[in-house]
């Protein structure tokens, strides 16, 4: 117990060593990326000056060669915080070196504050949290299908292994294996979103979180119209999760029930004249689901922040969609407040997945 509980002192320990190089390493590479505040600056001002003067004889000649002034350039630098050398605008984003454009305090991410967004001038920390819910709702939904498809699944190809089941259904597995998450919504809203087949397959909406109207059907107490619409705006994004886990899933939990199958104290049990349902279902199958349990952990990141692919795919606003169109703006604030919540999820999922091994796992004694 002691050696397990110095474990994961020391595990703790780490996480703010490993944020620290995480975050600086990117705030370091977006800082020296093409494509920042001060480019996007000159490129509105390039595009106003050429609807204005699109008429004349310069055309896009003069517009092009527009440039902002010095004085300008030197005052945006100080309003995005980029004229200090890169370590010490970390550290003033960070929350550890005082900021002169805030009269010299420290007002950072561990003050609680992520900065302005560029593109939609909020609060970076409100605009991720109010994502939250959306990407919770799908994420959570999709693991829980993951676990009640996979888990039976596993356990009937792994008691009916190189049967005519065994070997169908492995070719689903692996045809699904094949086809990113992504590309398979892609494919569902083309073939029953569209009517590309024909008007009676266009089944489920072309992507959204919900329908435009869905706020003033339930205030008028449209409760069912309400799930229904719900329900087929989930459908399709939700296969689309599963997809990414389902082959994973399903053969892990294959392999580890066949290698305790043929484990000794099985072998033992079936001796002794056990009947075969409690051999399989309570002493094997209890042993075989360590390693699905363990990635329990590491699924949180998932579940919290969402598919960036998916979510730009089906349209959900959740926080997937805001970090891609956050990437592609080049909305600073809000691509290192994700990636603030990106870290600190995945380190935590870390951490409880080790938690959930050391008891789940007797036989595991951490050093």
């Amino acid at each position: 117990m002691h050696g397990m509980t110095s474990y994961f002192i020391r595990r703790i320990l780490l996480v703010p060593v490993t944020f620290i190089c995480i975050t600086f390493l990117v705030y370091a590479v977006i800082r020296q990326a093409p494509g920042g505040p001060i480019e996007q600056a000159k490129l509105q001002m390039q595009a106003a000056a050429s609807e204005g003067g699109g008429g004349g004889g310069g055309g896009m000649g003069d517009t092009g060669s527009l440039e902002l002034p010095q004085d300008a350039i030197d005052e945006l630098k100080k309003y995005y915080k980029l004229d200090k050398p890169t370590p010490i605008g970390y550290l003033i984003w960070l929350g550890l070196w005082p900021d002169d454009t805030n009269h010299d305090k420290f007002s950072g991410i561990v003050q609680g504050n992520f900065g302005i967004s560029y593109r939609h001038s909020d609060p970076v920390l409100s605009t991720i949290v109010s994502k939250f819910p959306i990407s919770i709702y799908f994420g959570l939904i999709a693991y829980f299908a993951s676990w009640l498809i996979c888990v039976p699944l596993g356990i009937q190809k792994a008691l009916r292994h190189r049967s005519h089941f065994d070997t169908g259904t492995s070719l689903v597995v692996f045809v699904g294996y094949s086809i990113p998450g992504f590309v398979a919504a892609l494919i569902m809203m083309l073939l029953f979103a569209t009517s590309l087949i024909g008007p009676a397959w266009e089944i489920f909406p072309l992507g959204g979180f919900r329908s435009d109207n869905w706020d003033d059907m339930w205030a008028q107490g449209e409760i069912w119209w309400c799930v229904k619409d719900q329900v087929e705006h989930t459908v399709i994004p939700v296969i689309a999760y599963v997809m990414g886990s389902f082959a994973t899933m399903t053969i892990l939990m294959k392999n580890s029930l066949l290698d305790n199958l043929g484990s000794d104290y099985v072998r033992t049990a079936f001796a002794k004249g056990l009947p075969e349902r409690r051999v399989v279902f309570i002493h094997a199958l209890r042993n075989s689901m360590i390693p699905l349990c363990v990635n329990i952990g590491q699924a949180i990141g998932l579940i919290l922040a969402g598919s960036f692919l998916i979510e730009k795919t089906c349209n959900i606003p959740g926080m997937g969609l805001l970090g891609f169109d956050s990437l592609i703006g080049r909305d600073y604030p809000v691509i290192m407040g994700i990636l603030v919540f990106g870290v600190v999820i995945r380190l935590t999922g870390n951490i409880i997945s080790d938690m959930i091994l050391a008891v789940v796992d007797p036989r595991v004694r951490f050093r």
